[in-house]
């Protein structure tokens, strides 16, 4: 390779400088402005709430900006470190061993964030400068990071989450995943959205689910540690399936609807246990979990937990279930099951195809306030959870509301005009007058004229995995 062959060279071309000559100087510009901005907290005292939250806003688009100027510099920089390119590379010719420990050391980040800027940055970089990119299923990410609208952390969290395509899962599906993501990056931190990429992958790749609960079995784990203090440690690692069991318990056990102990006695003895409990809810859940192990098959789970024996439903649409292919749900559970788990889980009797077709005999009007039991079951599959955006509530823990209240609306305890949501935002709802809107099947937050005064809706989608499975049968 001669020397004009080299990366650096190519970019340091006459012709390739010539093309942005003010760059640095908008740079500068930029910077300049910044340092001409207040950082002085007393400033900041004197917004009202309503200017403090858009100013919250600016920097999140401000920082959102850069990031998006990091990512391509340190993108550049891989790029002419390229380990073919040995010691004439930059980041070995300025005395690193590697691009990401230049670049962590230059801005003083972390490895782990030096990392993540290095690794979008050549995907930032593939994505504008080849007619043929290496990850084409990936350009609304870049697109969005390139346009300062989603974070770094998020468009890693992306494409580390949706992988490579493989034979059963084309580049065109990860494209259409990853600008669904893309969309709902905007109410998820990194982590959820990593969790939600790879949740998404396995919803698609159906073919590989089977194994992936086979993996995921095969990890289970119980490890009993004793520690010097003299207490003991138990380190319990569960495959989905497990876990929803013992999430059931845990669940009920610590439930803040019930708020204290679960040894249920007379009404009047067990109104004054609550009040007066003082455990935590990690003392709570350790007690009843012991209780069970003590008694072992002779434990009467409705004197623990409150709510009959344990069970876990597993959610499945009527055509999976009759076509045999597909997956289906652990109800709580954020990751698909196979189609041969829903099966064997049916003969236990805890399948529940999901059928909202005729959802009539379901409503009770103006009967009864609260929602039944079935009603109950019926918004956990449908919501997933809480169905404010970014809560990670499940339905344990969640109360139903009525959209259309039943006071000052005389709304009718219906499943239509049912929503769930967790004690938390229940109370900011109530409390503060926000409102919900249905169109159709979707559901939106109206936040109140001191949080916006433009009342822009805000959607809340579903947490819930088989509903999307509805929308897709629904829509082939």
């Amino acid at each position: 390779m001669t020397t004009t062959d080299t990366p650096t060279a190519a970019l340091a071309a006459p012709a390739f400088a010539a093309l942005r000559p003010s760059l640095r100087a908008d740079i500068d510009e930029a910077v300049a402005a910044l340092t001409r901005v207040s950082t002085s907290a007393v400033d900041y005292r004197m917004f009202d709430d309503a200017t403090l939250l858009e100013l919250n806003r600016l920097a999140s688009v401000e920082r959102q900006l850069v990031e998006a100027h990091a990512v391509l510099i340190a993108g550049e920089i891989a790029h002419r470190s390229a380990p073919e390119l040995g010691h004439s590379g930059l980041a070995q010719r300025t005395g690193y061993r590697t691009p990401q420990e230049l670049v962590r050391v230059s801005t003083r980040s972390t490895a782990r964030e030096a990392a993540t800027a290095v690794r979008v940055g050549l995907l930032a970089r593939d994505a504008q400068l080849n007619v043929t990119p290496l990850r084409p299923w990936l350009a609304a990410v870049t697109r969005a990071l390139a346009g300062g609208i989603l974070p770094i952390a998020s468009a890693d969290a992306i494409q580390s989450g949706l992988g490579e395509p493989t034979e059963a899962l084309s580049a065109s599906m990860l494209a259409t995943v990853a600008a669904e993501l893309v969309t709902e990056a905007a109410s998820l931190d990194p982590d959820r959205l990593y969790r939600r990429a790879r949740q998404l992958r396995d919803e698609l790749d159906e073919l590989g689910l089977a194994d992936r609960e086979r993996v995921r079995r095969d990890r289970r784990s119980l490890r009993f540690i004793r520690q010097p203090d003299g207490m003991s440690r138990l380190t319990w690692l569960l495959d989905p399936e497990s876990a929803a069991v013992a999430a059931d318990l845990f669940d009920r056990a610590t439930s803040p609807r019930r708020g204290g102990p679960r040894f249920l006695g007379d009404s009047e003895a067990k109104a004054e246990r609550i009040f007066a409990d003082s455990r935590t809810t990690e003392q709570l859940a350790s007690d009843v979990f012991l209780e069970l192990l003590r008694q072992g098959p002779a434990a009467d789970v409705s004197e623990l937990l409150g709510s009959g024996a344990p069970s876990v439903r597993v959610l499945v649409t009527a055509q999976a279930l009759r076509e045999s292919r597909g997956h289906g749900w652990l109800d709580g559970q954020p990751d698909p099951v196979s189609i041969e788990t829903v099966q064997r889980l049916g003969c236990a009797g805890t399948v529940m195809p999901l059928l909202f077709d005729e959802g009539q005999p379901l409503d009770v009007g103006r009967d009864q306030r609260l929602f039944t039991y079935r009603q109950r079951v019926v918004l956990a599959a449908r919501d997933g959870g809480c169905r404010i955006q970014g809560c990670d509530r499940p339905p344990s823990w969640t109360e139903a509301h009525h959209i259309n209240h039943w006071v000052r609306d005389e709304g009718r305890t219906d499943v239509l005009n049912g929503i769930l949501l967790c004690r938390h935002h229940h109370l900011v709802l109530h409390n503060n007058h926000w409102e919900i809107r249905r169109r159709g099947s979707e559901y939106w937050l109206v936040p109140p004229p001191d949080i916006d005064p433009d009342q822009t809706p805000i959607l809340m989608p579903a947490k819930s995995g088989v509903m999307r499975d509805l929308e897709r049968e629904h829509a082939s």
